[in-house]
């Protein structure tokens, strides 16, 4: 899993913001890595800062057990830590190189669970679709160690619902609205090209 420790900090990116093109724009890339995912962190870090101690606690942590971070502070650790995480979870998944199709153990099981990696590819597409204004589609472990697909809406995360994330698709207009407008369905195609499945392996 993602590693933080004491102020939180915007990763950086193990590729250039036009490393993705064409199926991601830089423009979007830059703004969404620099601006959106960039402010989920400084506000993360303000509403920490009212609490000392708990900004060297890990993210997941807390966003698995919101009942115990501080009141005052719980929806803004929900949304801007959930942003964090989202996010540092998405940058990781995608690339200019890499596996475009499952591999290793985890093509199997997708095999298993879902038919095949085509009908796989059908469900999220339609649960991404699905998605009411913002929100997020993924493939998860859950508590019985079995993939499958949900969605979340806002910047909520799969670990506060006991799921283990292995993939997510942001479908907040802001990742894709420069390049696509209103088409998602164009830009949940324009992910799995640019999906890097050894790393999700």
């Amino acid at each position: 899993m993602l590693k933080y420790t004491h102020m939180h900090e915007l990763p950086k990116l193990d590729y250039g913001y036009d490393a993705l093109e064409p199926h991601f724009d830089a423009r979007t890339m830059e703004l969404h890595h620099s601006k959106h995912h960039a402010t989920y962190v400084a506000k993360l870090n303000e509403a920490l800062a009212k609490h000392p101690g708990l900004e060297s606690k890990p993210l997941e942590e807390l966003l698995r057990d919101l009942t115990s971070v501080p009141e005052d502070i719980r929806t803004a650790v929900k949304n801007h830590g959930g942003g964090h995480f989202n996010h540092s979870l998405f940058w990781k998944i995608i690339g200019p190189t890499g596996s475009r199709i499952p591999v290793g153990d985890l093509a199997e099981e997708i095999n298993q669970a879902f038919g095949s990696y085509e009908k796989f590819k059908e469900l999220f597409a339609a649960a991404s679709v699905s998605v009411f204004g913002s929100g997020w589609t993924w493939l998860v472990r859950n508590q019985s160690n079995k993939l499958e697909i949900i969605s979340t809406p806002n910047q909520d995360t799969p670990l506060a619902l006991g799921y283990m994330p292995l993939l997510g698709l942001d479908v907040w207009e802001h990742a894709y609205y420069l390049k696509f407008q209103n088409r998602r369905v164009e830009y949940i195609a324009a992910f799995w090209e640019v999906i890097d499945w050894s790393k999700i392996n």
